[in-house]
């Protein structure tokens, strides 16, 4: 799997709002789908995604197999104090990808 695409930006004013855009590389299989050889692919999909900054949770997400293969959010945040934004995805057959970044605030 490739490493998770997140925009945010580097610096923000206090009190602004700040958009964070994520997106997963993960084929999201829901375990109905039958295969080429007619058995049913088995279920493989992202469940659950977490964003904390600055210590404190600012989004969690549970997904379910009816979300599409790479999965893409956009959310908001808003900036009192700088701090790491730090993301978190986990899934089916043991997947897990993770992502942090400082943000400054001025």
């Amino acid at each position: 799997m490739a490493a998770p695409l997140v925009s945010a930006p580097k610096r923000v004013r206090r009190g602004d709002v700040f958009e964070v855009k994520t997106l997963i590389s993960h084929p999201m299989e829901t375990g109905f789908r039958p295969g080429t050889n007619g058995t049913i692919i088995p279920r493989d999909i992202v469940q659950k995604m977490r964003c904390r900054f600055a210590g404190e949770a600012v989004f969690d997400l549970e997904l379910s197999p009816a979300i599409s293969a790479n999965p893409y959010f956009i959310f908001y945040v808003r900036a009192e104090t700088g701090g790491a934004l730090e993301i978190e995805w986990t899934g089916d057959n043991g997947f897990s990808a993770s992502y942090s970044a400082l943000i400054l605030v001025e």
